[in-house]
């Protein structure tokens, strides 16, 4: 078996924090559109948050395609469909890129797929994709976490080498729930107390408790980050790249205002899955592709076929 560079959950109660043994940035300037101050700034932070990368009209369209998967879904009994806890109303879709012929031509798009590839300086597939919907007034939070954690222990994902897309199709405003992402929390790992339980992604999707960092863990990487916790807010159409290892969560919607976002994470075609870290059985395919790996060939417009639709 792979040697565990990031052990984590080891079955006692103390936690500890390490550094990063992985590049945050592994490609430059002449390797994508990012330019020199922008891999700085995500090399710093551990993301990057664009204002209207998509117009008002890809917006519309993209929401159109959301609310008819989500009426699809809706009554749907699956696994891949998260439901809020007490309610039926949907938390999250996933593997949309499988489900759907527009998302997964949208998971291809060029303008998204070469800041990927540049960030990691490989090609990319698509290692998760969903749909993450906190309607207003129900929507529950996300406690505090680090993706690769649970993509390392459970999935086994080996290296830090993967970075999150988030697609914002509705206002983020300060008040509905908007991500909250800890600068500089990246180039730290977070070996979590406790043990994964058997099946833990069926309760983990709607209320995350394993892999959970603790408290002091978390007051320490904020006071590294001299007390600032970030905001992923903006309009309709904007877009957020977040390293794999960067801490982030979110509260829950009290607000009229529900929040929803297309969610794609790019892993390196040479950081693939391998047997979970954490000894358990890999979770289900629509939580983490194993199967029929291709690296994407980036395409244009996949906005096209719906305009001549």
């Amino acid at each position: 078996m792979q040697m565990d560079r990031y052990p984590s959950r080891l079955g006692d109660g103390e936690a500890q924090i390490s550094q990063r043994k992985d590049p945050v940035v592994y490609g430059n300037t002449e390797e994508g559109p990012l330019k020199k101050e922008e891999l700085d700034f995500y090399e710093e932070n551990g993301y990057l948050l664009f204002d209207s990368l998509f117009t008002d009209e890809e917006v519309k369209a993209m929401q159109e395609s959301l609310n008819e998967t989500m009426r699809k879904e809706e009554l749907r009994e699956s696994n891949h469909v998260i439901k809020e806890p007490g309610s039926n109303e949907i938390r999250s879709v996933f593997e949309i890129h499988k489900e759907d012929s527009f998302f997964q031509s949208l998971s291809k798009y060029k303008r998204i797929v070469e800041i990927a590839e540049q960030l990691l300086k490989s090609q990319v597939y698509v290692m998760q994709s969903r749909i993450n919907f906190k309607p207003g007034f129900k929507g529950k939070e996300f406690y505090w976490h680090s993706d690769f954690e649970t993509w390392h222990v459970e999935d086994g994902m080996p290296n830090m080498r993967a970075v999150s897309c988030s697609i914002v199709l509705t206002d983020n405003y300060e008040f509905n729930g908007p991500l909250m992402l800890i600068p500089g929390s990246q180039k730290w790992y977070v070996s979590c107390p406790g043990k994964t339980q058997k099946d833990n992604f069926k309760t983990s999707l709607k209320k995350q408790e394993s892999g959970v960092p603790d408290n002091e863990s978390m007051t320490e990487l904020v006071e590294e980050a001299d007390g600032e916790i970030d905001r992923a807010t903006g309009p309709a159409g904007s877009v957020l790249f977040f390293d794999c290892n960067t801490m982030h969560g979110s509260a829950g919607n009290i607000s009229p205002y529900s929040r929803s976002n297309i969610f794609f994470v790019f892993n390196s075609v040479e950081n693939q899955l391998v047997q979970p870290f954490g000894g358990q059985n890999p979770r289900p395919e629509f939580l983490a592709n194993r199967k029929e790996i291709e690296a994407i060939e980036p395409i244009g417009n996949p906005f096209r076929k719906l305009q001549n639709s």
